[in-house]
């Protein structure tokens, strides 16, 4: 059987196109293939009011399993009460809704061993074929790309007491800081269920999860809380891009369609992918012609529209991985938080104004002068930013 899409890997990227595809789209013959034996993986995906526009909110929202009215943020020197709107996803409320809705459409606990723009191989032997594939298998190593990592362990903790927490903490840098910036991240979830997930801003990933799971333990001790039990824990590795060649990274699969972190399609500074796979399924839903060429072309356009607006948002991240010492780049963070809650906002949904980046790189600077200033201008005199 030729189907007119197939999905290889069902992660968040892909999930939402399917869905999204089956909903307005039902007459299509869309296959998901995922390797693992369920989609979604083991996340908490999350996203802020302004990330998303009223339509799209409306069609996600079977995904979140929790809103807040906003958010607070915490550093040595600064404390302070957003009133942006926070929602999350979770890979349980993924599952429930988007597998149902697949039904025959997804086949999971499938090894993939090759992908190409119109076909897909197993390791069974057998060879699927589409009008197009969709190669959405997560992030994949680039030398065209200078990454950071976003390097985090969380744990759903289940409380013998209410945590007494009004709001989520989207980041708690009162911490002790290491070789990068770091802070914790809590999620309550109900009167005495919260999500704490220890976070780490690093050039390079050499935590192990046993001083990560005993970060979270002391953090839940100074609060007071008492833990009854674990419920789930989840790890990864975000990239947090600081430069990059965006066409020679996506000429090493040429011709291939791809979505997701495989495209590169997330927030260079925050790593929050959900936004763009909320606006990449709408767009996907919405082209007329789905075949192979005419998808690798349209998508990798809309990947590089999305690369050229993250442009200042690599910039600062040269400034907080180059300048100044690794256990500093708190106060890059916390001298951003003391700007206004519009242009924070802005910042998270990557739609910063001139003016909003002018008054982000104004004044003083929380690192060395001189270091800020090599760090903003390093890789671009070669290979890297000026292959827009």
């Amino acid at each position: 059987m030729k189907h007119d899409l197939i999905l290889a890997g069902a992660g968040l990227a892909n999930g939402l196109i399917a869905w999204r595809l089956k909903q307005l789209r039902p007459e299509l013959r869309v296959l998901c293939i995922e390797q693992q034996a369920g989609i979604g993986g083991n996340h908490t995906w999350s996203f802020h009011d302004g990330d998303l526009n009223p339509a799209q909110h409306q069609w996600i929202a079977p995904l979140v399993v929790h809103r807040w009215p906003c958010y607070d943020v915490h550093f040595p020197a600064r404390s302070r009460r957003l009133s942006s709107g926070y929602a999350s996803v979770t890979s349980e409320r993924f599952v429930k809704v988007i597998g149902a809705a697949l039904g025959d459409d997804l086949r999971t606990g499938q090894t993939i061993v090759q992908v190409s723009p119109r076909s897909v191989s197993l390791a069974s032997g057998e060879r699927l074929v589409a009008d197009a594939v969709i190669d959405g298998r997560g992030v994949k190593e680039s030398r065209h790309l200078v990454l950071g990592r976003q390097a985090f362990l969380g744990q759903l903790l289940q409380l013998q007491a209410p945590h007494g927490l009004e709001a989520p903490i989207i980041m708690d840098a009162r911490v002790a800081q290491g070789e990068g910036y770091r802070f914790v991240y809590v999620l309550p979830f109900t009167p005495d269920t919260v999500l704490v997930e220890d976070t780490h801003y690093v050039d390079r990933h050499a935590l192990s999860g046993e001083r990560l799971r005993a970060n979270i333990s002391e953090y839940v001790r100074e609060q007071g809380w008492t833990v009854a039990a674990c419920l789930r824990e989840e790890q990864g590795v975000l990239p947090i891009t600081l430069a990059g060649d965006f066409a020679s990274f996506w000429d090493e699969a040429e011709g291939q369609p791809r979505s997701g972190l495989r495209a590169g399609l997330f927030h260079c500074t925050t790593g929050y992918s959900l936004p763009h796979a909320v606006r990449l399924a709408d767009w996907i839903a919405q082209r007329r012609n789905l075949d192979a060429e005419s998808l690798a072309t349209g998508m990798r356009a809309f990947a590089h529209q999305a690369w050229r607006r993250q442009r200042f948002y690599r910039l600062l991240n040269r400034m907080l991985f180059l300048a100044g010492r690794p256990q500093d780049r708190w106060q890059v963070m916390q001298r951003f938080y003391g700007l206004s809650e519009g242009l924070i906002s802005r910042f998270y949904a990557g739609d910063s104004s001139l003016w909003d980046k002018l008054r982000v790189v104004s004044g003083k600077p929380p690192v060395p002068v001189k270091e800020a200033m090599h760090a903003m201008l390093r890789y671009l005199p070669r290979h890297y930013e000026n292959r827009e």
